[in-house]
């Protein structure tokens, strides 16, 4: 008859003598997140101003999402934030970057036709990003061994025409400060909204 299985084991000698030990699963460290659903353009925006309002420089925000999701949207609010002008946010799709000076400066990136690591490179766009501005760089999951460890992740996806479903993801103590902070800033922005125009 079939002996009942036993938990794998493997030994460690010590002082000759064998010392069974356990194998345990690798533990997974999960990172901050925060999931929320914007239902309009302005929301989208009031969230990038949540985030402009809390950066302290030098952070980096790889934007994920199809054409039309929001990104640029999310964009325009970052820099209301920063005290930069919102209406002169543009997609740069043709030019790689546009520069907003703020508060703190803002590179907004598009690397929507860059192919390589080193046609990036040859762009001189890596010596362009300083410690002290913020990096928003749409379509950042073409060449995501550019991001740098510490970056805070946004991914956008399409639900209705109207709303999108928004997924911020730390990685790094820097961006998961950042990402505390949002949270809290983008909560004051709607109640302060609905003080001014209750429902």
């Amino acid at each position: 008859f079939l002996m009942p299985s036993k938990p794998s084991v493997t030994k460690r000698r010590s002082a000759g003598v064998s010392r069974p030990i356990r194998l345990r699963p690798p533990v997974s460290k999960s990172k901050p997140t925060w999931d929320m659903t914007s239902r309009s353009a302005g929301e989208t925006d009031r969230l990038g101003q949540a985030l402009g309002l809390t950066l302290r420089g030098g952070e980096f925000l790889a934007l994920l999402g199809t054409l039309g999701a929001g990104k640029t949207t999310l964009v325009r609010g970052i820099a209301k934030g920063l005290k930069a002008d919102p209406s002169s946010v543009s997609s740069p799709t043709f030019v790689l970057a546009h520069e907003y000076r703020g508060r703190l400066d803002l590179v907004h990136v598009d690397l929507y036709r860059i192919r390589s690591p080193q046609e990036l490179e040859s762009t001189g766009l890596t010596e362009y990003l300083s410690k002290s501005a913020v990096a928003a760089v749409e379509w950042a999951d073409k060449l995501p061994g550019w991001w740098p460890d510490d970056r805070l992740a946004i991914e956008f996806r399409h639900r209705t025409i109207g709303s999108r479903a928004i997924r911020l993801s730390a990685h790094g103590p820097g961006s998961t400060g950042l990402l505390a902070r949002a949270k809290t800033k983008f909560s004051d922005l709607v109640a302060e909204r609905r003080k001014v125009s209750p429902a």
